[in-house]
């Protein structure tokens, strides 16, 4: 217990270097510092300035534009789904009237057909989603 304390006394930090930039160079230096892994922008400078390793994080801009417009088109799916979801519900209240009974059981078996297809595009949108944010 003793060594933890006497260790967290020696990482306390006291000293300040303060270093003035210019707008340009603090935007290219964010965009740096964005890239990477490191929590706060004073342990990516630290880094640096002391030579450390920093993991910098490679995204695919392609793959990162696919997964905006998949993630939409899911979205708009589910709504789709939904709003036929409650359609049939509302066909069964008028179920009595015979011309209407085999539309019904066609839409009913439709409908599974669809809210299924949602929710394999769910589980595979949580798969890719998740693979896509350990990038």
């Amino acid at each position: 217990m003793m060594g933890k304390k006497m260790e967290k006394e020696i990482l306390n930090r006291t000293r300040i270097a303060a270093v003035r930039f210019t707008t340009a160079e603090y935007a290219a230096l964010e965009r740096r510092f964005k890239a990477t892994a490191c929590r706060q922008m004073s342990e990516y400078l630290r880094n640096c300035l002391l030579h450390k390793p920093v993991t910098v994080r490679h995204r695919d801009t392609s793959l990162d534009e696919f997964m905006l417009e998949y993630i939409r088109l899911r979205k708009e799916l589910t709504a789709l789904g939904n709003n036929f979801n409650q359609s049939v519900k509302k066909l069964y209240g008028i179920k009595q009237i015979p011309e209407f009974r085999q539309w019904i059981l066609s839409t009913a078996a439709q409908r599974e057909r669809l809210l299924y297809q949602v929710e394999q595009i769910q589980e595979m949108t949580w798969k890719i989603t998740e693979k896509w944010l350990q990038s």
